[in-house]
């Protein structure tokens, strides 16, 4: 299975409670905190969603 990395260099703060829900659902709970997700189509629509607060790599 493919994965993809995501990393928050963007803040939480005051964003929409949706982008927040988002975030959590990827499980990313803090700034510059990394973690792998499977590459599937409900998390390309989250990460797709909160892109402008994400840097996002494909894992190896």
């Amino acid at each position: 299975m493919n994965k993809i990395r995501l990393t928050l260099v963007r803040s939480l703060n005051g964003r929409l409670k949706s982008h927040k829900a988002c975030a959590a659902g990827l499980g990313i709970r803090k700034m510059h905190q990394t973690v792998e997700v499977i590459d599937t189509p409900e998390n390309r629509g989250m990460v797709n969603k909160i892109s402008y607060m994400l840097k996002v790599v494909e894992a190896v």
